[in-house]
């Protein structure tokens, strides 16, 4: 027997014992469930970028138990099972791949993206759903996600710059608009300036291949171990940071940054 399936069945068999005799378990539901879901989702996402292959390994069967959990549920109410869970992806995998198990031809990544996008759209209009372009965003994702996949979304239907250098000048006007709104000292349109500001520089990165949801979690880490480094270096000097002027920061944060460096 394939090593594979012999554990997912280990995993299945041991669900079933945990929802049978667990307390904890027993009285989980789809609801209570979804912010843990939610979580280690976050932790698989920072196993991805730590590069930890181990972590990932970790994370991922933390995911796994989650998807056989939902399915143990699903089950109990008759509804579905992990079997119709995996034979509906692979049917959904099948029909949205028409360039290797169909004669559609796609030479290259981003034909593939635009053939996913147009065949999500013809499924929608067999299920007679409003052929709405953005409807497929889930409302649940963080706004800088949500805001990447609307983007690539509107792309995919032809709305988006013809060259990407032109998203500098729309990354201009809402610097401008925002600043009109700060110099208005108007809060509620600063702060949808603001919101407009993002998202054009949300579809910038987009345009230049850049994720920025890890981009900005590269600044933040950066961030982090300079200041840390500020704080050794105060602590070091027997100085607390309130007691050190900017420009004494200053200095420690450009000695990390050449840290950094070497």
């Amino acid at each position: 027997m394939d090593k594979r399936l012999e554990a997912v069945g280990r995993l299945l068999d041991i669900m079933d014992e945990l929802r049978e005799k667990c307390p904890w378990d027993r009285k989980q539901t789809f609801d209570s469930l979804r912010m843990n879901t939610i979580e280690e989702t976050y932790e698989l996402a920072d196993a991805i970028l730590d590069h930890d292959l181990n972590e990932i390994r970790k994370e991922l069967g933390d995911l796994l138990l989650h998807v056989v959990f939902y399915s143990k549920m699903g089950s109990e109410q008759q509804a579905f099972d992990l079997g119709d869970v995996a034979n509906g992806i692979c049917d959904k995998l099948v029909f949205r791949h028409p360039h290797v198990f169909g004669d559609t031809q796609a030479d290259n990544a981003e034909q593939v993206k635009q053939n996913w996008e147009d065949i999500k759209l013809k499924e929608k209009a067999q299920a007679h759903e409003k052929k709405r372009v953005l409807s497929g965003v889930p409302r649940s994702l963080p706004a800088m996600v949500k805001a990447y996949r609307i983007g690539e979304k509107a792309a995919s239907a032809g709305f988006d710059w013809e060259k990407r250098e032109d998203v500098w000048a729309k990354v201009r006007e809402e610097i401008g608009e925002v600043q009109h709104e700060i110099d208005a000292r108007d809060r509620r349109r600063t702060e949808a300036e603001f919101g407009d500001l993002f998202f054009a520089l949300i579809n910038a990165a987009r345009l230049y291949g850049v994720d920025p949801e890890a981009a900005l979690e590269q600044s933040n880490r950066k961030f982090i171990e300079r200041f840390a480094h500020i704080e050794d270096r105060a602590e070091q000097q027997g100085l607390t940071l309130r007691e050190m002027t900017l420009e004494q920061m200053d200095a420690l944060w450009d000695e990390a940054k050449i840290r950094e460096n070497r």
